[in-house]
């Protein structure tokens, strides 16, 4: 059945069943991913899936439920299943169904060239780069990681009061992680790459990065454990941002689980330190037009200046505090309710080069990858400690690679501290981005 009549049909059906209001929404996406090792395919997933949400008002409670099956014999299913969610919740939670925004911007974050190359062709793309790789340098020993990752969605929303929206997106991600051999020292370095366009790839490109970050930790060595001016590369930047993304939610906020609740005007970074979120920006493989109830999205500018201009709200959180949804109600999937999360979060960028950050350092860490993310970071506090890896930066030039390190702070401080934003905006899988950020002080400890 097309989505389109079914979602219609069940409408019709819901309201004859009593609900008030109804919304359904549908979500179709696929994945293809391809590992390689020593020039043949290591592991090969494809998968499928999608369903509908109904979502409707009952006796002035909101009830949900969800379906695989796309087909007639659902309706009553989805129907009876939403009565009875709805039942059993104790109060009315004040939500209710949007009816729409007075203008939706165009764009597509769907290139529909992505999805016509055919699997050969990127299963061979991806042995090219194992092999340039490998034959980079004697001293690489072998790949860790060759993966390609492509995947593309589609969703649809239709609601009661007349609401009918309709989006794609697709992307595709590379990553290579590389080992270096000298004696008995093994190193790793990797590469990432996110794009819509499978013909800007540059296989020796890729091979170069990984290899050459992996050669360049070979030789590592300790440096004394104290507090150091840090450079954060702009992909160890964006981790650390992805993992307190959670802070910016007005969802968090109001159950006390951010300490931004109630700073909205107030100072909370650095006078140079802009954060956005923009469902339409160019490099991040992330966004729509829409979001989970239909709100249209928008470019939000989260702290300017420094100072916090906005949480992220969807339409429940926004009617607590008397103002509108920001466009960041989220549904993980047609069977999730509405939380709030951001599209592509991202630190603006600055204008000087990582090389020119790392000139202004007397004596510092640059910092090029992080670990332990989950583990070691709460975003209720702000507290981080974090195995990280990099280099010692003296007289304004990297010197050594450091052995393994751990960086500790508070992501409230940081963002504070931070003296320098580079130019380098690049996003990480999952949506966040940022250029290379330089503060002033953090603790650094060597082992």
């Amino acid at each position: 059945m097309e989505i389109q009549q079914f979602q219609e049909k069940l409408l019709h059906s819901a309201r004859n069943a009593g609900f008030d209001e109804a919304e359904v929404y549908f979500e179709k996406s696929s994945s293809f991913q391809v590992m390689v090792f020593e020039g043949e395919i290591d592991s090969y997933e494809t998968s499928e899936e999608g369903g509908v949400g109904l979502r409707g008002l009952y006796d002035g409670k909101m009830g949900y439920a969800y379906t695989e099956k796309i087909e007639d014999d659902s309706i009553p299913f989805l129907i009876d299943s939403a009565k009875a969610n709805a039942e059993v919740l104790d109060e009315d939670d004040g939500a209710d169904i949007f009816a729409g925004s007075d203008r939706y911007i165009e764009h597509s974050s769907y290139n529909e060239a992505l999805d016509s190359v055919p699997i050969p062709d990127k299963i061979d793309f991806l042995k090219e780069v194992e092999q340039k790789t490998r034959d980079y340098d004697p001293r690489i020993l072998a790949l860790n990681y060759c993966v390609l990752q492509d995947f593309s969605s589609e969703k649809a929303l239709t609601n009661s009061k007349g609401l009918s929206l309709h989006d794609r997106s697709n992307g595709l991600i590379v990553f290579v992680s590389a080992v270096a051999k000298d004696g008995e020292e093994m190193k790793t370095g990797a590469s990432v790459r996110l794009t819509r366009d499978f013909q800007s790839l540059d296989a020796d490109a890729i091979a170069k990065e990984a290899a050459e970050e992996a050669l360049a930790q070979l030789g590592e060595t300790t440096v004394p454990s104290k507090q150091y001016p840090v450079i954060l590369r702009h992909d160890a930047a964006a981790s650390l941002l992805a993992a307190f993304t959670p802070i910016f939610s007005a969802e968090e906020a109001q159950k006390g689980q951010s300490l931004l609740n109630g700073k909205v005007g107030d100072v909370i970074g650095a006078e140079h330190v802009t954060l956005i979120d923009d469902p339409f920006h160019k490099d991040s493989l992330f966004g729509g037009t829409f979001d989970g109830e239909g709100v249209a999205t928008r470019e939000t500018v989260l702290i300017a200046g420094g100072v916090l201009e906005t949480l992220l709200h969807n339409r429940k959180t926004a009617k607590k505090e008397g103002m509108n949804s920001t466009g960041h109600g989220s549904k993980a999937s047609y069977k999730g309710t509405l939380t709030v999360s951001p599209h592509s979060l991202y630190v603006a960028p600055g204008v000087k080069t990582e090389m020119e950050m790392i000139a202004g350092v007397p004596e510092g860490i640059l910092v090029t990858g992080l670990s332990g993310l989950h583990s070691g970071t709460n975003p209720i506090s702000g507290e981080f400690s974090l195995a990280a890896s990099g280099f010692f930066i003296q007289d304004g030039k990297i010197s050594v690679p450091v052995k393994q390190m751990t960086i500790a702070g508070n992501f409230f401080d940081f963002l504070k501290s931070i003296d320098t934003v580079g130019s380098d905006l690049k996003f990480v899988p999952g949506g966040c981005g940022s250029p290379s950020l330089k503060v002033s002080s953090l603790s650094v400890t060597v082992e």
